[in-house]
């Protein structure tokens, strides 16, 4: 699922062995006010790392999202990609990043190929058309390109906006609730997509209240309460029939 990528812009932006960290962060914490969404989170996420992070509301998990996406700043605390931070080169930081949420960013009034171009545009990226048709192939959606968003269902806005997550080829896709709002069928059809995420070569955060499927996708497995992590395991040590028990001990009685 890895597009060609230009030789020259992997090695600018420092990319290493497998085994060292691709984002390393460091005593996190964010404050709005008197209240901390975030409070001294600290991890290394390496490639091939398929991290899914449950909590309840309010837990701070979006808030650590933006933080990955370079969005938001910490109050306290560093967070570096490939040993760069956030401040040292914005673009560059960016540039190696994929955000999915629940919100597409896509434009109704544009086709799903003029979609994928707009964006590919704004990144200058190298083959753009092969890279649009790769992309829609990948997401199922390579006999739509012609047609208008504005048409598609909740799943296939999902899929594509999936499809410009990838385009650029980032090391650290972001997956923010990204089932929210899908009829079970579009939410297997989405399933199917991000299971090719996990080919051992990019970086994945998965948030999500699915409990089964962020255990069936991920291999390290996190919970977040009160901006805190308090639990970080990796998937094979967490037993799949007692993990709603262990989940609802850990939230207690946020939510």
């Amino acid at each position: 699922m890895r597009a060609a990528v230009d030789v020259t812009d992997r090695q600018t932006a420092g990319e290493g062995a497998a085994n060292e960290p691709l984002v390393e962060a460091r005593a996190l914490e964010k404050w709005y006010g008197p209240h901390a969404a975030i409070r001294g989170i600290s991890f290394d996420l390496r490639p091939g790392d398929f991290l899914a992070l449950f909590g309840p509301n309010g837990a701070g998990k979006t808030t650590l999202m933006k933080i990955l996406a370079g969005a938001l700043r910490p109050t306290r605390g560093e967070i570096r990609m490939a040993g760069a931070g956030a401040r040292d080169d914005d673009h560059a930081w960016r540039r190696r990043i994929g955000v999915l949420s629940h919100q597409t960013f896509l434009y109704g009034q544009l086709t799903a190929e003029e979609n994928l171009r707009f964006f590919g545009r704004l990144y200058s990226l190298p083959d753009l058309e092969a890279r649009i048709s790769s992309r829609l192939t990948e997401v199922g959606l390579s006999d739509r390109r012609k047609d208008f968003v504005r048409g598609f269902s909740r799943g296939m806005q999902q899929r594509l906006a999936l499809a410009r997550t990838l385009l650029h080829d980032p090391d650290l896709v972001l997956l923010d609730e990204p089932y929210t709002g899908l009829d079970p069928h579009a939410a297997r059809m989405l399933r199917s997509v991000l299971e090719q995420l996990r080919d051992g070569n990019r970086t994945v955060v998965l948030v999500t209240h699915n409990l089964s499927e962020g255990l069936e996708l991920a291999n390290r497995v996190v919970v977040q309460v009160g901006g805190r992590w308090v639990l970080d395991e990796h998937r094979s040590n967490i037993d799949e029939a007692g993990f709603e028990r262990l989940y609802g001990e850990r939230v207690g009685g946020e939510g």
